[in-house]
């Protein structure tokens, strides 16, 4: 368990990837009866890996920000040979939005992955900012375990921490629907931070995030140094020259340390 310095290039922040749009996905698949219980399935056109990646996309969990701009980074995924679901999920200012509802969610979609014939048994989960947090927490779940592990990408993992700093202008508050002091149980249930990973768990992270500041999964990684064991490692790679969204632009010099992580779990 241990943080590791990884370079990008310094660029310039690529927002244009909230507004690019990739291929579409090989077929949408839902997995409960609400609108937002789908997920977008992409497959390699060439050799296969060994596993299968997982997108859970963020947005501060708000009802606004969907899959839609997640799907680049989906396709290079599936062009890096890794058959890839994109998750969608109810969120903050939908009906059964927010906590629990978001995490009832995931844990219904990732069941709905495994059992997908299209897709391999053995799946890790990507998540970027609340989707970070959201596949932290999954990791920490009893059903966690037969998955190959997490990847958190600037994500929201210490719920508390971001909290306190306000992060996404109250974001954390409005998903949980009360402050940690108004509700100690339920953040104790879905705060990462709090939590035992029953899995491996990579953080990456640039070290120019000013969405989510790298301190975030510093304070997770610290949390965990007494709780995890060699079967579920905790590490943490700092990306030099990256800010929030450059983690998930397959055009940024940062995304290789994306796909340096995921390949960790292709065994």
């Amino acid at each position: 368990m241990g943080t590791e310095r990884t370079t990008a290039d310094p660029s310039p922040e690529p927002l244009g990837v909230l507004d690019r749009r990739a291929p579409a996905p090989a077929r949408t698949a839902a997995y409960g009866t609400d609108p937002a219980q789908v997920y977008d399935v992409r497959l390699p056109r060439g050799a296969r890996r060994r596993v299968g990646v997982v997108v859970v996309h963020g947005g501060f969990w708000r009802a606004e920000y969907d899959r839609a701009h997640a799907g680049s980074q989906a396709q290079a995924f599936a062009d890096a040979g890794y058959p890839t679901a994109v998750l969608e999920y109810r969120r903050t200012g939908m009906p059964g939005g927010g906590w629990p509802g978001t995490g009832e969610d995931l844990a219904a979609a990732v069941a709905a992955v495994r059992a997908d014939p299209q897709l391999p048994d053995r799946l890790v989960l990507v998540g970027h900012s609340a989707g970070g947090h959201l596949a932290a927490w999954a990791a920490s779940q009893p059903w966690a375990h037969g998955l190959a592990g997490a990847v958190s990408l600037a994500g929201v993992v210490d719920l508390r921490l971001a909290a306190d700093l306000g992060l996404g202008s109250g974001a954390v508050d409005a998903f949980m629907g009360a402050t940690p002091a108004e509700a100690p149980e339920a953040y104790a249930a879905a705060d990462p931070a709090m939590l035992r990973p029953a899995v491996p768990v990579v953080l990456v992270h640039g070290r120019d995030d000013d969405t989510v500041p790298l301190g975030v999964s510093e304070s997770y990684l610290e949390r965990q140094r007494d709780r995890a064991d060699e079967r579920a490692e905790v590490r943490l790679h700092a990306v030099e020259g990256c800010g929030h969204f450059g983690l998930i632009d397959p055009e940024h010099p940062g995304f290789a340390e994306v796909l340096a992580a995921v390949a960790l779990f292709d065994s």
